[in-house]
């Protein structure tokens, strides 16, 4: 009778003493790369450290169109896209679930009765026996002695860890893709206003000269050449009616809804309230600030986890299965000390001979390792890139502006001195027709201008990571 309790209390020290000798592991040290550019943006300016960086801003600082801020926030609630990315992170953080799990045995309660008849024999009649039992079980529970499982769960949850970086980053594109539809949509509205208001004006002088041709104080080339500014005015309308129509069809599709009738008026281009000088810190805040540049670092945690895996392959695998519990033909005696039963049985296996398939499989695990790390360096690389576009966009934009309305300033006043010389009969119409197609291209000129303005704006703010937070408050 002292026996067994003696062997049944020797299974769970062992498992024990097995469970801590996995502490072992066979995963190499990760030795992040440094980061593949410069310590500082070049010639451009970079912002103190002091100052914060573009990130720190939330997006309805970043972008003051009340109605802006409207069409974000019914982005963020409807895009199935950000919807699918959030739907894959649970997904991803199920199968962390999954595979962490394998790291602790798996109890199991089970119960059953057994009714069997004998038949009769020589001297003996036929019988009905039955066997009833309870009791409890782990079933192939691999002792992970060389970190194998751990491994595979590390590998598991940095793909967790980079799926929320992917969504994250999901998110801030999002915020970027709906300013940057919302400020073509301003251009394509503001460009159909200037193109009716030129079309009015042309069709105006279409008549006079219509007029005076019939007053014989004009030739038909004067209506012939108006005719002809008036028709290219008519195909600029309708190229911006179908601007403005694409931009709304394209804002419908990211913020996942037609947009209310109760938003806010939008602003004009020229009083739009978007910080364009946005500071832009060091390099070295992009690799903290930028989702993708986290998501490949945790690419690279997970490439070098399952390097400790397949190494962990070529040693003994230890897997346990074990049985506690209670039989006896009667229910009502079977809990007694006299019924209880229980097994023990530890395997080992060793792969001996497989055609070289581990070294393939370990080999696979170091090449994508070194794919995990060039995809980091090029996720750094094109981080900076695009900091250093936005910077010098951010450089040259203002000025370029401002020279572009000293061109528009200058048309204006050629246009007026043009009409006047024309009506004074100093000047032919070709004149006052180049004098207004001028005009019109340079006035033109300056909405794109002020567009792109905001758009490498946009891009910027993208590029040091901000997006993620609405506002100064948190998230």
């Amino acid at each position: 009778m002292m026996s067994k309790p003696r062997i049944a209390t020797k299974a769970p020290a062992a498992l024990a003493l097995a469970l801590l000798l996995g502490a072992c592991s066979l995963t190499p040290v990760l030795e992040k790369p440094l980061p593949p550019v410069p310590a500082s943006f070049g010639g451009l300016a970079n912002s103190p450290p002091e100052a914060g960086t573009g990130a720190d801003l939330g997006w309805k600082t970043m972008f003051g169109d009340p109605r802006l801020q409207s069409l974000i926030d019914l982005a963020l609630k409807n895009n199935r896209d950000l919807r699918l990315a959030l739907l894959n992170v649970q997904a991803v953080r199920a199968q962390f679930d999954i595979q962490d799990s394998a790291r602790l045995p798996t109890l199991t309660a089970n119960a059953g009765l057994t009714r069997q008849r004998s038949p009769a024999g020589e001297g003996t009649a036929a019988s009905v026996s039955s066997q009833k039992s309870a009791g409890l079980s782990i079933s192939a529970f691999e002792i992970d002695l060389f970190g194998r499982v751990a491994a595979l769960s590390e590998a598991a949850f940095a793909r967790y860890v980079a799926s929320d970086a992917s969504r994250r980053a999901a998110q801030i594109a999002l915020v970027g893709a709906v300013a940057d539809a919302y400020f073509a949509q301003r251009l394509a509205e503001e460009q159909l206003l200037l193109t009716e208001s030129t079309l009015a004006d042309w069709q105006r002088s279409l008549e006079l000269a219509q007029q005076l041709k019939a007053a014989r104080q004009r030739s038909g080339l004067d209506v012939a050449e108006a005719e002809g500014q008036v028709a290219t005015a008519q195909a600029d309308r309708e190229a911006r009616l179908r601007a403005v129509a694409l931009a709304g069809n394209a804002l419908d599709l990211l913020t996942g809804v037609h947009a209310p009738a109760g938003l806010p008026k939008g602003v004009a281009l020229d009083k739009q309230p978007v910080l364009v000088q946005l500071p832009a810190g060091l390099p070295s805040d992009l690799l903290s600030r930028r989702p993708d540049i986290g998501q490949a670092e945790q690419g690279l945690v997970a490439a070098n986890a399952d390097i400790g895996a397949a190494k962990a392959a070529f040693f003994p695998q230890i897997s346990l299965t074990a049985n506690l519990g209670y039989a006896s033909p009667s229910l009502s005696g079977m809990f007694d000390s006299g019924q209880r039963v229980w097994s023990f049985a530890p395997q080992i296996t060793q792969p001996l001979f497989n055609h070289g398939k581990l070294h393939s499989e370990l080999r696979l695990a170091e090449v994508r390792k070194s794919a995990a790390v060039v995809e980091y360096e090029k996720a750094v690389q094109t981080a900076f890139r695009e900091v250093a576009d936005g910077l010098a966009g951010r450089a040259t934009y203002g000025r370029q502006i401002e020279a572009q309305s000293r061109v528009v300033q200058s048309a204006e006043r050629r246009l007026a001195l043009s009409r006047l010389r024309y009506d004074a009969g100093q000047d032919s119409r070709l004149e006052l027709l180049d004098a207004q197609r001028l005009l019109y291209a340079a006035q033109q000129n300056l909405l794109e201008l002020r567009r792109n303005e905001f758009g490498n704006a946009v891009a910027l703010y993208k590029a040091l990571g901000g997006g993620l937070r609405s506002g100064a408050e948190g998230a």
